[in-house]
């Protein structure tokens, strides 16, 4: 696991790395007065434009339901909106689990701390797509 520990001049900070498809985040969790999310610059509110990955977003926090609050900073890169979304949730499931050994067994009943490894497949020659093959005639 990708996770590294660091000190700042604000405080201590958790970076660690999610990824999911072709999209991987590099998250850095920070201890905070109220959950703060920036993605890339950006709030995450208006980085994810629906409230359905706006809630992949805050489900490690809602489900883990930590003592602390945190401010998250996290820069995505390669795929669709989406698997970024579940890239960052899978960063912040990673930095919440080195925080407290009970998050680490919620979060992973959850399925938060699995790297979805599900991607697309590639196409073979002789092939349309990865599995289509062309129309076959006997005669």
């Amino acid at each position: 696991m990708e996770t590294t520990t660091k000190t700042k001049k604000e405080g201590r900070y958790i970076e660690t790395v999610g990824r999911r498809k072709t999209s991987s985040a590099r998250v850095r969790v920070t201890p905070g007065a109220k959950l703060n999310v920036i993605v890339n610059e950006k709030d995450y509110k208006e980085y994810f434009p629906t409230e359905e990955m706006q809630g992949i977003i805050t489900d490690a926090f809602n489900k883990a339901k930590p003592l602390e609050k945190y401010s998250v900073t996290a820069l995505v890169k390669g795929g669709g909106i989406h698997s970024q979304a579940e890239a960052v949730r899978h960063g912040i499931a990673r930095a919440l689990s080195t925080t407290d050994e009970e998050l680490k067994t919620r979060l992973k009943r959850l399925g938060y701390l699995k790297r979805d490894p599900r991607m697309k497949e590639r196409r073979k020659f002789g092939l349309k797509k990865a599995r289509k093959a062309p129309q076959w005639s006997k005669r």
